[in-house]
C-alpha cells in the first residue's frame, strides 16, 4: 500500500493541532473523516503531505450543542450526525438535509462538515445549507481565534482561504431560529450517483402570517465560488408569496447566478430551468415549515 504521509500526530486540543502543524516538517495537513483527503492523496490528486494531523480526538471540534444565542457545531461532527440530530433539525433543517444527501451511510459516518467547507467547492451541499444559514466560522492560528463570515473562507474553485499550515478550522456559529423561521434545502443529482449535484439550493426565511418578511439564499454551482443569491432575496423580501413574485425571483436568480455548462453534470440551460423548481421546492418547504413553529 502506498505511504500517504511521513508522520501521523493525533491531536487532543486545538492548541495541540497548531503546534503539531508549526513544527511538522511541510507540507502538512489536517486529518478529520479523511473521506475526500485520503483519497486524494492515493490517486494521487494531491500533492503528498509529509505530517498529517488527526483532530477527530479533540472533544471541542466534536461538538454539537447550544452556546448562548448560537447553535456550535464542530469541525469533525459527522455528516451522520448532522443528519439525526435534533437540535440540527430545530434550529438548521437546511444542513440536516443537506448531511444525509451528501453520501451512503459509511461516507456519512465518517465525513466531517469541515471538510465539506474546507475544500472550497462552488456546489458542496454543506457549504451551501451553511451560507443559507448565516454561519459564521470560528478559526484558530497561533495568534488566537477569530469568528469569520462563511463567505469569506472561498478564494476559488476548490481554494480556500485558510492556511492550512497553520489554521485550524473549529467550528461553525449558527443563530438559533426563532418563531416565523425555517430552512429547507433540495438538490438533483447525476442518475449515476449522488457525489455531483446538477444544482442545489438551501433557503432559510422569516415569515410573519402571509408576508415573507426576510430571506437568505444560496445556490450551487453558481459561479467559482459559494454565495448568496441578493437579488432573488430581494425580490422576495417584505412581500406575499405570489405567482407573479415567484417568475420575478426566479428572473432574478437566472440573471445573478453564472451558470455554465459542465460535461460532468449539465448544461447551462439546463440549470436555468432546474433553478425555478428547486426555488419553488426550497421555498415552499421552507415557507410551510415556519407556519408551523
Amino acid at each position: 500500500m502506498t505511504r500517504l504521509c511521513e508522520a501521523y500526530i493525533i491531536a487532543q486540543s486545538v492548541e495541540e493541532a497548531l503546534q503539531a502543524l508549526a513544527s511538522a516538517d511541510e507540507p502538512s495537513c489536517l486529518l478529520a473523516g479523511g473521506s475526500d483527503l485520503l483519497l486524494e492523496l492515493q490517486q494521487g490528486n494531491r500533492p503528498r503531505v509529509h505530517t498529517l494531523v488527526d483532530v477527530t480526538g479533540i472533544e471541542e471540534m466534536c461538538a454539537l450543542e447550544v452556546r448562548e444565542d448560537s447553535l456550535f457545531i464542530g469541525a469533525s461532527v459527522t455528516l451522520a450526525r448532522l443528519a439525526n440530530s435534533s437540535r440540527v433539525k430545530i434550529h438548521a433543517m437546511a444542513l440536516a438535509e443537506a448531511a444525509a444527501l451528501m453520501g451512503n451511510p459509511q461516507v456519512c459516518n465518517v465525513a466531517t462538515i469541515g471538510g465539506n467547507v474546507a475544500h472550497a467547492l462552488p456546489a458542496a451541499d454543506g457549504t451551501i445549507s451553511l451560507l443559507a444559514l448565516d454561519a459564521q466560522v470560528e478559526v484558530a492560528d497561533p495568534n488566537g481565534r477569530r469568528r469569520v463570515p462563511l463567505q469569506s473562507l472561498f478564494k476559488g474553485p476548490g481554494v480556500s482561504t485558510l492556511d492550512p499550515g497553520r489554521e485550524v478550522l473549529v467550528g461553525f456559529h449558527l443563530p438559533l431560529q426563532e418563531n416565523g423561521q425555517a430552512s429547507a434545502f433540495t438538490r438533483r443529482v447525476n442518475p449515476q450517483g449522488i457525489a455531483l449535484a446538477i444544482l442545489n439550493m438551501a433557503i432559510w426565511l422569516q415569515r410573519e402570517d402571509d408576508r415573507l418578511i426576510d430571506i437568505r439564499m444560496a445556490v450551487g454551482p453558481s459561479g467559482p465560488i459559494p454565495r448568496r443569491m441578493h437579488s432573488a432575496e430581494e425580490v422576495l423580501r417584505q412581500q406575499v408569496p405570489s405567482k407573479d413574485i415567484h417568475t420575478k425571483a426566479v428572473e432574478a436568480l437566472r440573471t445573478e447566478a453564472h451558470f455554465r455548462t459542465s460535461s460532468h453534470r449539465a448544461t447551462a440551460e439546463y440549470r436555468q430551468q432546474l433553478a425555478g423548481v428547486l426555488l419553488e421546492e426550497a421555498l415552499s418547504g421552507a415557507w410551510h415549515r415556519a407556519g408551523t413553529r
